[in-house]
């Protein structure tokens, strides 16, 4: 399996920015090239069993304001994408602990996001250029995370791609009462775009669309809240955000990603939590190698001291 170079995905297209800032950028960075994966052709069924009766993994059946939700992102073989690139019941240990310490009187409910369709710099056979990960690789993550009692976040970056597509395509895995979606829109290009040469983009109308099909999927199988996060670094890469519209059963949270020193990353939040529709929660990521680069790592109590109060926060 080929490795990503030092610098994160996300870092990649960081290197847009100067210091975080929200200004419009000429150039592109070097695209990245990332592991290459396979669909497979033999889907298994998700074991062991789902939480009982349809609940969430620790109790109840909505996430908010009971829960206080912490995750770690990652990709099979992939260390520069996060911590889940291996030894992943080790890290689920880890992360309850870490989880633990954002709790603040809520319940804490650890989460395991883990990149399913990533970017990829050349358009492989279809054209797309993204990559899917294959079920043969998804089922240990869903195990070890019902081992511990977790979420599973499916994280998606369609390259050129349709984003609802490519997320309708793991409805099998989505009509389990534990597993949510995470979406990476500045990896989704138009046509004649390359991810990691530019800022792929959405809409508040293509966020209520998925919302939408979750909300669907809540409904016909009687599940409990499903988490959807999408990820933003930069206001150029959502317009029309306040069109959004909330879908019954889906917890919707925009995960702050700006990059740099713990003054960058207020000034990123303070920018985009502004913006957020009604309903929309609000959700903040860590980088343990970017971010120490610029200065040590915010504590959990210097993050949970911003305003909104974060109640998703995520390590990569």
């Amino acid at each position: 399996m080929r490795k990503l170079p030092v610098l994160s995905a996300t870092a990649v297209l960081l290197g847009l920015l100067t210091g975080c800032s929200d200004d419009p950028a000429d150039a592109g960075p070097t695209p990245v090239k990332p592991p290459a994966t396979t669909q497979s052709s033999a889907p298994t069924t998700p074991t062991p069993a789902p939480p009982a009766e349809g609940d969430l993994p620790r109790g109840g059946r909505t996430i908010f304001p009971q829960h206080q939700l912490v995750g770690y992102v990652g990709l099979p073989g992939s260390p520069a994408l996060g911590p889940l690139d291996k030894n992943i019941d080790a890290k689920a240990a880890q992360l309850e602990k870490l989880a633990t310490s954002y709790a603040g009187g809520r319940t804490p409910l650890p989460v395991m996001e883990l990149i399913v369709v990533i970017a990829n710099d050349h358009p492989g056979k279809d054209g797309q250029y993204r990559a899917r990960l294959s079920d043969e690789k998804i089922q240990p993550y869903l195990d070890t995370a019902r081992k511990h009692k977790m979420l599973l976040l499916l994280d998606v970056q369609p390259g050129r791609a349709d984003s609802l597509s490519e997320i309708k395509r793991l409805e099998k895995w989505l009509k389990e009462p534990d597993v949510g979606v995470a979406f990476d829109p500045e990896w989704a290009v138009g046509p004649g775009q390359v991810p990691g040469r530019v800022f792929g983009r959405t809409t508040g109308a293509e966020l209520t669309a998925i919302a939408s099909y979750l909300s669907g999927l809540v409904k016909a199988n009687n599940l409990p809240e499903k988490v959807f996060v999408f990820h933003q670094l930069s206001s150029r890469i959502l317009s029309n955000e306040k069109a959004f519209k909330q879908q019954p059963g889906v917890v919707t949270i925009k995960s702050v990603d700006g990059i740099g020193n713990r003054a960058d990353k207020e000034s990123t939040w303070r920018k985009l939590t502004p913006t957020m529709a009604p309903g929309v929660h609000a959700g903040f990521k860590l980088f343990y190698k970017e971010d120490a680069r610029h200065g040590p790592l915010m504590t959990p109590a210097q993050v949970m001291a911003l305003k909104p109060r974060p109640e998703f926060v995520v390590y990569e």
